[in-house]
């Protein structure tokens, strides 16, 4: 997997996401992480900031606070990333989960500006699952939460989100399988 994040940038909501979740939890944790967007402007959601922002956001909760944490945060992501789908009119409450997961993959390439193209790719799917691949440097166990958080949005029964592959398991790319009943 590429780790660059050179020219990557992010939309300001997803920061606005994390500083909401931790204003209201730890003042500790909310200043240290308000400190990392001393320099941008955090008055508009769609404005883009350097990618390298939120991964430090998101590696001082992973490691100061733990993954469970970066699941709090992917569900909030995800909340935040499913409204900007309906919003456009890209799903409703009556989508697919494909449908769904198709809309997360535009949705990324349009909230998080990178000039490879990197976000998710749909790598299969069945009436049960599918399986995402995330090919930006966005944190692997927000992710978690994310996933889940969207395909509850389609409605499915006892949805589980797990990994197929793990780059911290020496493979090339995080695959999550995200499955249903």
């Amino acid at each position: 997997m590429d780790h660059s994040t050179d020219q990557v940038t992010i939309a300001v909501a997803f920061i606005t996401d994390i500083l909401k979740i931790y204003k209201e939890k730890s003042q500790k944790d909310y200043e240290t992480l308000k400190a990392m967007t001393a320099n941008i402007n955090l008055q508009i959601p769609t404005h883009q900031v350097p990618m390298d922002i939120y991964n430090k956001m998101c590696d001082y909760i992973e490691q100061q606070l733990g993954q469970a944490n970066m699941r709090v945060v992917g569900r909030q992501i995800g909340r935040t990333a499913f409204e900007a789908m309906k919003t456009y009119k890209m799903v409703s409450d009556k989508s697919t989960p494909l449908e769904t997961m198709k809309a997360l993959a535009t949705t990324a390439s349009t909230m998080i500006k990178d000039p490879k193209g990197r976000g998710w790719e749909i790598l299969e799917s069945s009436p049960k699952h599918i399986t995402m691949r995330r090919t930006q440097t966005f944190n692997s166990s927000l992710q978690f939460g994310l996933l889940d958080e969207i395909i509850r949005k389609t409605g499915v029964l006892s949805p589980k989100v797990e990994y197929a592959k793990s780059v911290k398991a020496g493979d090339s790319f995080d695959d999550y399988k995200i499955s249903w009943i």
